[in-house]
């Protein structure tokens, strides 16, 4: 069966019973038994494939209705992002970010009854055609600068142009204020090859005003390049970036989707996203 991609944030234990009249039971206890916690059997840089073991009824009364399977990716209590439905058990998720950690869990639904989600199984998609090492350079999250050094690397199979790549640093705005000085201190390919967009979200429908004071804002720190080629297994070298206010003030970093706690190390950070050509290569804010 064909899978099915929803970007909705979907309330879990609202929306699973709008549709079934389910029978009556005490305590409200599941009428399926949880599925098995999902399996990888195939692993591509867009695209996943699993299995898990079937839910059955647990016990009288039983619908009479196929049994279907929701697979999700947990956000909090009984709130999930769904990722894809079917009514086998194996289902192949497409539109995924490469590069990718996902924490996936499968819920069965049926005419009549629910299951509880199964545990849920943590991958990391394939390597699209570049990933994105970020070190965090600042030991404090709540000073008045934004300090970290990333590097990108050519994972495919050809030349990457790097005129085709644009990569984002999310973030939040506290306040609503939305101004931010970018600067490259230093980069292995020259500060004079790399540009930064400052960006912040606008949601559709917003009156005119927005962001309004006090509020936070999402947005990123886009860069793009002028030129330059990276040989397949090749990689740009550090690129060190460094953001402020223009009062200086403090900013809180804690809340910000590719900030990860300093640690000295290089890491492949998920949460900054790259596309080459418009499409997503690495990272996903929302997995």
């Amino acid at each position: 069966m064909r899978s099915r991609r929803a970007t909705a944030v979907v309330l879990l234990a609202a929306l699973a019973s709008l549709s079934f009249a389910a029978p009556a039971r005490a305590d409200d206890i599941p009428a399926l038994t949880t599925p098995g916690s999902p399996t990888v059997l195939t692993n591509e840089p867009h695209q996943l494939t699993l299995t898990w073991t079937p839910a059955a009824w647990a016990g009288e009364p039983t619908g009479d209705g196929p049994i279907s399977y929701e697979v999700q990716v947990p956000l909090g209590p009984h709130v999930y992002r769904l990722l894809g439905t079917t009514t086998a058990t194996t289902l192949t998720l497409t539109d995924l970010a490469p590069g990718t950690t996902y924490r996936i869990a499968v819920a069965a639904r049926a005419p009549g009854g629910y299951s509880d989600s199964s545990a849920t199984t943590t991958v990391r998609t394939a390597a699209g055609r570049a990933t994105v090492s970020y070190r965090n350079l600042d030991w404090s999250p709540t000073n008045n600068q934004i300090q970290y050094v990333l590097r990108i690397t050519n994972t495919g199979d050809g030349p990457l142009d790097l005129s085709t790549v644009r990569v984002r640093y999310h973030l939040r705005f506290e306040g609503g204020n939305t101004s931010l000085v970018t600067n490259c201190d230093w980069a292995a390919l020259g500060c004079d090859q790399v540009r930064q967009t400052l960006v912040f979200f606008v949601p559709p429908g917003t009156p005119p005003g927005y962001p309004v004071p006090g509020t936070t804002v999402p947005g990123w720190v886009e860069l793009t390049f002028t030129s330059g080629t990276l040989a397949p297994g090749a990689s740009t070298g550090p690129i060190q970036l460094r953001h402020h206010r223009h009062s200086w003030s403090d900013i809180d970093e804690r809340d910000d989707p590719s900030w990860l706690a300093a640690s000295g190390q290089w890491a492949e950070n998920g949460r900054i996203t790259l596309d080459v050509d418009g499409v997503r290569e690495f990272g996903d804010t929302s997995s």
